[in-house]
C-alpha cells in the first residue's frame, strides 16, 4: 500500500451549493473543519456519515460533464494521504503513473488511463 484515499473531488462551478446538494442527498457535515485543508469560496467538504469525505473545487468556466460524451470529461480526481512524497512517487510511478505537476507540498499525477490523482503528504 502507498496511501490512503483522503476525499473524492468534484470540480464544480460554486462548491457550496454542491456541498449541500450532496448532504441533502447523503447526509452528513458540510465544511466541517479538518486539518488536511483549508476552507473558503474556491473549497467545500462533505463529511458523509459513512466515512467518505467529498470535495468540491471551483473551477474558471467550468463545462458540465455530458456523459458518456468523451468531449465533456467527467471532471473528477482521487486525493490520496502518504506518510512522505519522496517514498510514494517512485512508488505511483512504477505503477504506471506519469507525474504531471509538483506544486510544492503534493504532486498530481495520470493514473495509466490519464485519470488525475494527487498525492498529499499525510496531516491528521
Amino acid at each position: 500500500m502507498i496511501g490512503r484515499l483522503q476525499c473524492i473531488v468534484l470540480d464544480c462551478p460554486d462548491p457550496a451549493v454542491l456541498a449541500r446538494f450532496y448532504a441533502g442527498l447523503l447526509g452528513g457535515e458540510v465544511d466541517r473543519p479538518d486539518p488536511r485543508w483549508s476552507l473558503n469560496d474556491d473549497w467545500s467538504t462533505l463529511h458523509t456519515p459513512g466515512g467518505p469525505v467529498l470535495c468540491f473545487q471551483r473551477v474558471a468556466d467550468h463545462r458540465p460533464p455530458r456523459w458518456p460524451d468523451p468531449a465533456h470529461p467527467q471532471q473528477a480526481h482521487l486525493d490520496v494521504d502518504v506518510p512522505d512524497l519522496a517514498t510514494a512517487e517512485p512508488a505511483v510511478l512504477a505503477l504506471g503513473a506519469t507525474l504531471l505537476r509538483d506544486a510544492g507540498g503534493w504532486r498530481s499525477y495520470a493514473d495509466p488511463a490519464g485519470h488525475p490523482l494527487c498525492l498529499l503528504p499525510a496531516r491528521r
